[in-house]
């Protein structure tokens, strides 16, 4: 099994739009996706929304996806020709807690493609992709730790300087970086290149 996964530095700089770009590029992986989600304090795991409830009672959910209406993340992912779609929700830090059941649905896939920095705690994946966006100042602690362990940087490109405060590029200054410019989020190029690096697996 071919595992992929795509993290990035923070919200909205286009993590979902290169799975589904990578998914509906390579049908022939026919692809399990999963996107992960932690939520912090006062948030329910089962949806989301704010609640009150004792966090030791649902610490963490999966749902499949079943809408190809493409309204939501994971609904994207169905419709870009994933064959199976879970939502993983857990609490923030209690991520480990859902892992038994990441792995069974994992082992049960063919190939699978997630969206996550986190997960990078406990999966080996064949690649990991993490997509930067100057114009976005906010760095995750999730994304600089695993930095290291990029095999290649999506960037977007920008008229804006770079100017993380208190982040170093230099764990992926050997990495390929593919520029992209939205709302083309997937090039040939990387297509290419992941498609390359999962056939040497």
């Amino acid at each position: 099994m071919a595992l992929v996964i795509v993290g990035g530095h923070s919200r909205n700089v286009g993590k979902t739009s290169v799975v589904a770009g990578l998914i509906a590029a390579l049908p022939e992986f026919k692809w399990t996706a999963m996107k992960i989600t932690q939520y912090g304090h006062g948030v329910c795991s089962r949806d989301g929304e704010p609640c009150h409830c004792a966090t030791d009672d649902h610490s963490w959910a999966i749902s499949e996806e079943k809408e190809r209406a493409g309204l939501t993340d994971t609904s994207r992912f169905l419709l870009a020709g994933a064959e199976r779609v879970w939502w993983v929700r857990s609490e923030q830090g209690r991520l480990a807690e859902a892992l038994p059941r990441v792995r069974q649905l994992l082992a049960d896939s063919r190939n699978a493609i997630l969206e996550s920095n986190s997960i990078m705690k406990f999966l080996r994946p064949d690649i990991y992709l993490t997509v930067l966006d100057p114009a976005t100042a906010d760095f995750k602690r999730s994304a600089q730790e695993f930095l290291d362990r990029a095999d290649a940087v999506i960037m977007h490109n920008s008229k804006v300087e770079i100017n993380w405060q208190g982040v170093s590029l230099k764990p992926v200054e050997g990495c390929p970086v593919f520029h992209i410019h939205p709302p083309e989020y997937v090039t040939p190029e990387i297509v290419e290149f992941v498609r390359g690096k999962l056939r040497l697996q």
